[in-house]
């Protein structure tokens, strides 16, 4: 990791290659996805069995692919107090965070006549996608409770979790005890592309879902950005990134650790420091220098500060808010005196963790926002996985004879210099019926 002076035309050129870097796909990789999903449309469970055995266990077979009653109770044995306290913990403030997102249908009379509203609705059936991550010895269970707490606050009947099985063709029972905690209906043992596809077309085993959101691999990301469009998906996510804006007041050990803690994700993560100080730059990468070397993933967190890190020494907080804006990052940390001074001044970030005390994990797990959130640069126009993704609006129209008398002339003379003729008919008709 370098510092380097910011503006100038080597920060600019380090600017540029952080926001050019991203998920890229190959045709290799869509030739790849779309035989995956098109065989498991076809073939159903005997396809999404087929791929299980080859990749994660050969013990998951068409009758066990689905988790059954009896797995989920041996499940709750099998993890301790101080997990379960943990998750208690985290369930109860994210659901009361997801319950202040849900809407309300309205209807409104605005003009003598007419009414008009807005029917809020859930969608019938959710997919949730939980990776497997090194075989299910580290089970993701944040993205169990980040998928499927919005969807029950939305009112979602039917929620399916799909995570890949152990090679003993079980699933790691934290993932149980969370999706039980939850009230998730079904789990079903199957990761990747196959997995997708599975939710978006529909098995003899795992129902049809209208909306898939998790986090995944290149391939899992692929498969939902192909099969948008046949259900609705929550984002098509690159790699992690953390910016942290922080002035002379902020401890540089605490910058160092906060800023490895996305470098470890992947060799693609982003993880950069803007600061006015430069005895705080100088001392922050001392300190990460130090961190990383007791990580059990540093060879990764060391791949990715070296492409993709960066401490931007900038002549003062307001340059480094607008270089911030320019990124849109994914996680933003506000690390100064007065943080709560500088809300309004953000304009682009999914996540703001205010404070020296705040540190992007706590989003992560037990805040109560959903850590699923926009990356590479998206945050300009897209926000984090909520309540509303799993939901659908559809417009009221009502009109009285007197209210559609007083308005139709400006209809058909709309309707007419677009072309549409049948249009405006539709309203002419009823005027010579009135009349």
């Amino acid at each position: 990791m370098k510092i380097y002076q910011y503006p100038s035309k080597s920060a600019e050129k380090q600017v540029k290659n952080t926001i050019e870097r991203g998920l890229g796909f190959s045709k290799q990789d869509y030739k790849i996805v779309e035989t995956y999903l098109d065989d498991v449309k076809t073939r159903g469970d005997k396809a999404l069995v087929e791929y299980t055995n080859k990749f994660d266990s050969q013990k998951v077979t068409i009758d066990s692919i689905k988790v059954t009653p009896d797995e989920f109770d041996m499940a709750l044995k099998n993890v301790d107090n101080s997990f379960l306290k943990a998750l208690d913990r985290s369930v109860n403030q994210l659901e009361y965070f997801h319950a202040k997102q849900k809407e309300n249908s309205w209807i409104d009379t605005p003009r003598s006549g007419v009414m008009v509203g807005q029917l809020v609705k859930p969608v019938s059936a959710a997919g949730i996608y939980a990776p497997g991550a090194k075989g299910g010895k580290t089970p993701l269970v944040s993205s169990v409770l980040m998928g499927g707490i919005p969807a029950k606050a939305a009112g979602v009947k039917s929620i399916n979790l799909m995570t890949p099985p152990m090679e003993n063709g079980e699933i790691n029972p934290h993932i149980l005890a969370a999706a039980r905690k939850i009230g998730i209906s079904s789990v079903f043992k199957a990761g990747s592309s196959w997995a997708i596809g599975a939710l978006a077309y529909g098995t003899e085993t795992v129902p049809k879902v209208d909306v898939i959101v998790g986090p995944g691999n290149i391939y899992v990301t692929l498969a939902k950005k192909i099969v948008a469009g046949t259900v609705g998906i929550d984002m098509i996510a690159g790699p992690s990134e953390i910016l942290i804006i922080a002035d002379k007041d902020a401890r540089p050990e605490f910058l160092a650790a906060d800023l490895l803690s996305q470098a470890e994700h992947d060799a693609m993560a982003s993880s950069v420091l803007v600061t006015d100080s430069g005895d705080i730059a100088k001392k922050t990468l001392a300190a990460l220098e130090k961190q990383i070397e007791k990580l059990p993933r540093k060879e990764i967190a060391r791949q990715s500060i070296d492409r993709f890190g960066a401490i931007m020494l900038v002549p003062d907080i307001e340059t480094g808010i607008e270089l911030s804006n320019r990124l849109a990052p994914e996680h933003l940390e506000l690390i100064v005196k007065e943080p709560f001074d500088y809300i309004d001044r953000i304009q682009n970030a999914g996540a703001l963790f205010l404070g020296a005390y705040t540190p992007e994990p706590m989003g992560d797990y037990i805040a109560g926002p959903n850590h699923v959130l926009p990356t590479a640069g998206t945050a300009r126009f897209s926000s984090a996985l909520s309540v509303e993704h799993f939901t659908k609006k559809t417009s009221l129209i009502h009109y009285s004879e007197a209210a559609f008398k007083k308005e139709a002339d400006d209809v058909i003379r709309l309707a007419g210099t677009e072309g549409l003729e049948a249009h405006a008919n539709c309203v002419k008709i009823r005027q010579d019926a009135i009349y």
